[in-house]
């Protein structure tokens, strides 16, 4: 392992985890995301993976501010994979499944984390981890417009679950010693590498291991869409991330919204 130095004088190590991986620890960053969108950008090669240590400016799904104490997990992965822009959202599948198996590996007992569409992570019902994609598309093709590069963010609460108001939230540290954010990151690259050698095309697998962890099937869901509210039966997911609701209306698929639960999301 080799340490260099870094902007604003934070340190940095770079090692070779798993291949492809090339992971960075820093001990303090504004964003992992920034950090992973500006070298994209520079034309850095797919599978990079940034760790902070501790975060200033980490942001959630729809612009919120996503809180990380020190002890929670801080990761983003730069991808490139040579697909339609269209096929972006199973990403977010792929990814929430591999932090539930990393999840699943630090708990005792029969405790098991499961997903809530299209990008959490619960335990015992509330929030341990949420997911950011964030994506770059390149020149239209005869499949459509591809993308460029991609970029996974992933926040998880290891040792402490900020309050957010109308969100529960939990930390893993509720039901054993947490692992540190480098013992956690090294087993969700693992199980990131695993998922993308498995991913066909066509995503079966994939959806068959995020259905096992999500929703039952016919289970009434609430989904915000900016301010309007949809309420339908559960129905699945398709390979390309959509949800599939059952409503007074007719069946509808939803590329993007978010679950209600009780008075929150």
């Amino acid at each position: 392992m080799t340490e260099t130095g870094s902007a604003g004088g934070s340190r940095r190590s770079t090692f070779q985890l798993l291949p492809p991986w090339r992971l960075e620890v820093h001990e303090t960053l504004p964003s992992t995301a920034d950090l992973i969108r500006a070298r994209a950008g520079a034309g850095e090669a797919a599978g990079l993976a940034v760790l902070a240590l501790r975060q200033t400016q980490g942001r959630g799904s729809r612009g919120r501010e996503w809180v990380a104490p020190e002890g929670n997990l801080n990761l983003s992965i730069l991808l490139r994979p040579a697909i339609p822009a269209a096929q972006a959202g199973r990403f977010a599948l792929l990814a929430g499944v591999a932090v539930a198996e990393t999840v699943d590996e630090f708990l005792p007992g029969p405790s098991h984390a499961r997903l809530k569409w299209p990008n959490d992570v619960l335990l015992d019902g509330a929030k341990l981890a949420g997911i950011l994609i964030d994506a770059a598309i390149g020149g239209a093709k005869e499949t459509g417009a591809a993308i460029d590069w991609l970029a996974i963010g992933m926040g998880a609460n290891l040792a402490a679950a900020p309050e957010i108001p109308g969100r529960p939230t939990v930390a893993l540290s509720r039901h054993t010693v947490p692992p540190s954010p480098e013992k956690f990151a090294s087993s969700l690259l693992a199980h990131l590498a695993d998922w993308l050698e498995r991913d066909d095309q066509g995503g079966a697998a994939l959806i068959e291991a995020w259905r096992a962890r999500a929703h039952l099937h016919g289970e009434t869901l609430r989904i915000a869409l900016g301010a309007d509210i949809v309420t339908g039966a559960y129905d699945g997911i398709t390979p390309d991330g959509n949800l599939l609701l059952r409503t007074e209306g007719g069946p509808r698929s939803l590329a993007t919204g978010e679950i209600l639960l009780g008075t929150g999301a």
